[in-house]
């Protein structure tokens, strides 16, 4: 990062214990926002400038509305908390207005053939995603002691909207896991026979809580990068989880392989669990509490790909034909 301002920021998000991930985004936002107004100060700008630089998102970028609010709350967090001079509570700008798109979902056999050609090493947390509904974030955020063998259930802690919930386990995987965490162990053995490591990253709270958890091996990322590396927000040496960017290229590449011409992504694989669900009987209920959705009629959506949706109408030209 060039910037020292941009830098300056960054380091402060990561001493207030901001995950990567938000840090990443915020940075962003934040870095479109003053290359949009010619690389001016924010701290010489203010509210006419937020409001033109969100009206274009929306106009002219045709962002969607999630994107423009994630966008808006990265710049409400730089004048707040890092400039300490306040936005105002009622900004004026267009709103995006971009329709949601129908999830893009895979048919059983094209699920089959794209995990035919998934690379040998990244089979696994791919086919977990699937088989359980996870989003990519929340499968590479998973410890060894978040599977539940015994009920083949998964814990996924503080998810989207920092839920917690159950999901299902295929029991199918569980050979796979329990080779995946004899991986982890190896690791862990080699890790902590290493002077300079501070065992896994925790969230502020749970290392306050468990200052011995970090090198335990219960708390030890299920699917583990290959190399220890340097922890941004303590500068500490630790083995992260492997990086989201591997999973969503080996996903693009198996598609393409397997000549899926749909747009494939990780969320492909978590609408395609849910359609399925749906498609086998499941209650809509229950696949809502599986995704772990507030509203029921964020689920409602798979609705809409299943044959009681469009699909299941009979055209009139074919009584015609």
């Amino acid at each position: 990062m060039k910037s020292p301002f941009l830098q300056s920021v960054c380091e402060f998000m990561y001493s207030r214990h901001y995950s990567k991930r938000t840090v990443d985004t915020y940075i962003y936002w934040i870095k479109m926002f003053i290359i949009y107004n010619n690389k001016k100060h924010p701290a010489d700008m203010g509210d006419k400038e937020v409001e033109l630089f969100l009206t274009y998102l929306a106009n002219e970028r045709k962002l969607a509305v999630k994107s423009q609010a994630t966008a808006l709350n990265a710049v409400v967090f730089l004048y707040r908390q890092y400039i300490k001079k306040p936005l105002g509570e009622s900004l004026s700008f267009n709103r995006s207005k971009v329709s949601p798109k129908l999830p893009v979902v895979l048919t059983k056999d094209e699920t089959i053939r794209l995990f035919q050609h998934l690379p040998p090493n990244l089979s696994l947390p791919i086919k977990l995603m699937y088989g359980s509904g996870l989003r990519v974030t929340e499968m590479l955020r998973l410890r060894v002691q978040d599977i539940d063998f015994d009920y083949y259930a998964v814990f996924v802690w503080q998810g989207k909207g920092n839920k917690n919930r159950k999901v299902t386990l295929a029991k199918e995987l569980v050979p796979l896991i329990r080779n995946q965490i004899s991986i982890v162990d190896k690791y862990f053995e080699k890790d902590i026979s290493n002077p300079s490591f501070s065992g896994v990253w925790l969230p502020n709270a749970l290392a306050k809580k468990y200052p011995a958890a970090s090198k335990q091996l219960g708390w030890q990322f299920l699917f583990p990068s290959s190399k220890l590396s340097v922890d941004p927000s303590s500068s500490l040496i630790r083995r992260h989880h492997i990086d989201e960017t591997t999973i969503r290229r080996a996903i693009k590449r198996a598609a393409r392989e397997a000549q899926i011409s749909k747009a494939v992504s990780c969320h492909t694989l978590r609408h395609s669990f849910a359609t399925h669900l749906l498609e086998a009987g499941a209650d809509i209920r229950t696949v809502q509490e599986q995704l772990g959705h507030s509203d029921i009629r964020t689920t409602q959506i798979y609705t809409h790909v299943l044959n009681n949706g469009a699909s299941g109408v009979i055209s009139p030209l074919s009584r015609l034909l």
